[in-house]
């Protein structure tokens, strides 16, 4: 049996959709990753008493930096992290519902052609 044009047209949408949840996906966990890695490295750095020596990597080389800036910069870039994650999940959140959806219609509309 072949598949009328509209169904066929259906279900690229759901596979360039399914794409799409994936990538999301993919781009949330990058940033989960660098949100905690950061995370640590922000609680290590409070461990530390002022005036103690900090180093930060550059590519391939350690830079001596400041530590209570180092210490606002690493705050803002868990704070900058955490916006990226909600609005990641968010996204992938609604990709998700929409792929539900989709995959509804598309089920009833082959019930509708097996009947």
């Amino acid at each position: 049996m072949e598949l009328p044009q509209n169904v066929q047209h259906q279900l690229n949408q759901f596979q360039q959709l399914q794409q799409q949840a994936q990538a999301v996906a993919v781009q949330k966990q990058s940033v989960d990753i660098q949100l905690n890695e950061t995370t640590t490295a922000l609680e290590e750095l409070k461990k530390t008493e002022p005036g103690v020596e900090v180093f930060k990597t550059a590519g391939n080389l350690l830079i001596k930096v400041e530590r209570d800036s180092t210490l606002e910069e690493l705050e803002d870039k868990v704070e900058t992290l955490k916006l990226r994650q909600q609005t990641m999940s968010r996204q992938e959140e609604r990709v998700l519902k929409k792929l539900e959806e989709m995959q509804a219609s598309i089920q009833q509309t082959m019930a509708g052609l097996q009947g």
